[in-house]
């Protein structure tokens, strides 16, 4: 997902958390940790404001990015009291922060609709909020349909192919899928994606970024979550998207407890809204992620759009989360410093 926001929400969220220190804490206040934007939008909207508001709940966003909201939880490690009571992180970054030990392991009797939970997002240290999968995007204006990641990475498509920076891991994942390579090998694409730098390809700091290139047609293809481009297609942007041939990697964001969280039972009761069937609706209809819990009815014209058919449904790939965390600063330092250098 990896959602961006400006200087000045990143300030704003500083400024909020200032107001209300740490010493003075009210047990009706929950610090949820987020991204901006959109996203941030919509958690006010469809949990926040009809679920918690009501029964007196005062949440506290802290907007960033989360790399710094990551780095901070592990900072305040040793500390009696940290400063949030959730975290929103990627799973892949989930598994990465539980293994650096910074994680409460969740008690899901507390939270009664886990009941519909869908198993798959269910981990012992955090939730599943929303999923959806890695998917070709094109302009059928400006080219033919792709069959997948390999004739959408490839150099011949030249300075009509843009890439998403934070998006490193998964642009390197879907080139080495396109390249013989595997969930748990990135070496394979490297090469490739060199290649279509070379060619011209496009490098955009941002989705939103990617988005306006698309909607000006800067670009006519790319690789994004199919989410996002159901978002751009409500937006009018002319984009269609194709469940790649060699696979369809599965994104999946939720929330995770800090163990020195300073209010657990507010990070529960938010935790326990998030998985209401109206907030999975709710999300399903306005962002295009696919709900984590059974009992969610998403009208069948939207479920068309950001679902996947049963032929789809059996490409769709688990991230290999171990191998992810383990190489995540390699990964980093080869696209900054090899590919984008």
């Amino acid at each position: 997902m990896a959602f961006m926001i400006n200087r000045r929400t990143a300030l704003g969220g500083a400024a909020a958390l200032a107001a209300f220190p740490a010493a003075a804490q009210d047990n009706k206040r929950i610090v949820v940790g987020t991204w901006g934007g959109d996203y941030s939008r919509l958690l006010a909207k469809h949990i926040e404001t009809p679920l918690l508001v009501p029964k007196g709940w005062d949440v506290v966003k802290d907007e960033a990015n989360d790399p710094p909201r990551r780095a901070k939880v592990l900072a305040e490690k040793s500390l009696r009291r940290g400063t949030s009571d959730l975290q929103g992180v990627s799973a892949a970054n989930m598994y990465e922060m539980n293994d650096q030990g910074t994680l409460e392991q969740l008690d899901y009797s507390k939270m009664p609709n886990a009941a519909n939970l869908i198993p798959a997002m269910k981990y012992p240290y955090g939730i599943g909020h929303i999923y959806s999968g890695k998917v070709v995007l094109y302009n059928p204006k400006m080219m033919e349909a792709p069959k997948g990641f390999a004739d959408t990475l490839d150099p011949k498509q030249g300075n009509k192919l843009g890439i998403i920076d934070i998006q490193y891991q998964y642009t390197m994942l879907a080139a080495s899928l396109a390249s013989g390579g595997s969930m748990g090998d990135f070496e394979p694409g490297k090469e490739r994606l060199i290649a279509c730098k070379k060619a011209g390809a496009r490098i955009y700091p941002s989705n939103e970024a990617f988005a306006q290139a698309l909607k000006t047609e800067e670009i006519a293809c790319g690789i994004m979550w199919k989410a996002r481009a159901v978002q751009w297609q409500n937006a009018g942007i002319n984009v269609q998207t194709v469940a790649a041939a060699e696979g369809v990697p599965m994104y999946v964001s939720g929330f995770v407890m800090p163990k020195n969280a300073p209010n657990k039972a507010g990070g529960y009761a938010y935790l326990d809204a998030m998985m209401a069937p109206s907030a999975q609706e709710g999300f399903a209809v306005d962002m295009g992620y696919n709900p984590t819990v059974s009992n969610a009815k998403v009208p069948p014209d939207v479920q068309k759009r950001i679902g996947f058919t049963e032929e789809e449904q059996k490409r769709l790939k688990d991230l290999d989360y171990g191998y992810m965390a383990k190489n995540d600063a390699a990964f980093q330092e080869w696209w900054n410093k090899s590919f984008k250098g």
